[in-house]
């Protein structure tokens, strides 16, 4: 469907993405995540630490909360 409508599909992705951007170019990664879940929840690995369970599951690594990772 996004390519029979392309033009739309990128403006509605952009709206979409645009504050997520925003929010980490004018905080910084570390405090963007802190202040957004939905950011928070995306992150995979921080320094070596798996901090999404499936992830950490389907790879055989110890799974760290996200949050406790960033304190480190």
């Amino acid at each position: 469907m996004p390519g029979a409508v392309a033009r739309t599909a990128t403006l509605a992705q952009t709206n979409v993405t645009q504050p997520f951007i925003s929010s980490l170019a004018n905080q910084g990664v570390r405090q963007a995540l802190i202040n957004d879940p939905h950011l928070l929840a995306g992150l995979n690995v921080h320094n070596g630490l798996v901090t999404l369970q499936p992830v950490a599951k389907a790879q055989g690594y110890e799974y760290v909360d996200p949050r406790q990772a960033l304190a480190s």
